[in-house]
């Protein structure tokens, strides 16, 4: 080891100097980080689906289903489920053609390897951090039999899910540990809490077409009109604006910017659908929420060996 004749001093660090707090449930299912501001976000290791994010003031922002599963049987109906590395039913012929809808992302459970914090928003006059990162894995070893049988092909996931002052960021890169290239698609499925859908409305999509998928599926031209809700809704616009707004009233509630995610699904089921999803609730639990979500699903993404892809959100709450 080499001396060296002047050393720095050590950087005095006071105990009482704020920093975030992360925890680990008792039973090991979940991981819950606070900043000293307030804000918070809760993350189930099954599925690494966030499924809670509250602001600084308490507010939640993510819808999560009375009735959703948390006890990993099933996939969580509501928060910021995964999918990966299918969006939507199995293509027959496809290599992907055996896998569940949506993939096995949101229904495996995931390892959380650590935290980092930053102190780039730090609490002003306190000198403590002001955001944290949360990292969780995901491998072929990981997944179960019939995931594996599925879907044989060898892949690493690093899921990132990043809370500071009045947002929330998730990112996820993609490796391809193989030598041959494999297709995939990513979405994150995020459910937004609102006040009511009937007075949401969603910009940044005006001059982008769309495939609408309620009633079958047909390609529809840009409507140059923000998004207004009155019926059931499943929408993916593809090539999207970077930036998006939700607003309430008027009134702006939330803005999601993407990096590496070319396209938006727009979904809200109306009261007849979410009346036959046996696990949503209560029952007019429809008119508060609306499901923006960030992906890249409008056509295959082929990943080479050895390759990494990556894409990511940060949402903003306002």
């Amino acid at each position: 080891m080499v001396e060296r004749s002047k050393k720095p001093n050590p950087i005095p660090v006071s105990p009482l100097t704020p920093a975030p707090q992360v925890s680990i449930a008792d039973d090991n299912s979940r991981v819950t980080a606070f900043l000293p501001t307030g804000e918070s976000v809760e993350v189930l290791l099954y599925g690494a689906t966030v499924i809670s994010w509250k602001s600084a003031n308490g507010k939640e922002n993510l819808f999560l289903s009375e009735k959703a599963h948390l006890d990993g049987s099933k996939a969580v109906r509501g928060g910021i489920p995964v999918v990966f590395p299918l969006f939507g039913a199995p293509t027959s012929g496809h290599e992907t053609g055996k896998l569940p809808q949506h993939g096995f992302a949101r229904t495996s459970r995931w390892e959380y390897l650590g935290k980092s914090s930053s102190e780039s928003a730090a609490v002003p006059g306190t000198g403590g951090d002001g955001s944290v990162k949360l990292d969780f894995g995901l491998s072929h070893g990981s997944l179960d039999g019939s995931a594996q049988q599925a879907w044989p092909h060898k892949f690493e996931l690093t899921y990132s899910i990043t809370l500071s002052s009045a947002e929330l960021g998730t990112s996820l890169a993609v490796r391809n540990t193989e030598s041959t290239p494999w297709d995939f698609q990513v979405l994150f499925h995020t459910y937004l809490k609102i006040d009511d859908i009937s007075n949401i409305s969603i910009k940044g999509l005006e001059q982008t077409n769309f495939i609408d998928k309620v009633g079958g599926v047909k390609e529809t031209a840009a409507e140059n009109k923000a998004i207004t809700f009155n019926g059931e809704t499943d929408r993916v616009y593809t090539k999207a604006d970077k930036k998006i707004a939700i607003l309430g009233n008027d009134k702006p509630q939330f803005e999601i910017t993407r990096d590496g995610l070319g396209d938006v699904v727009v979904w809200n089921p109306w009261e007849d659908k979410a009346k036959g999803m046996a696990d949503f609730g209560p029952a007019n639990g429809w008119k508060h929420m609306v499901c923006v979500e960030a992906g890249t699903v409008g056509q295959w993404n082929t990943l080479e060996g050895g390759d990494t892809w990556e894409g990511g959100q940060i949402i903003k709450a306002l």
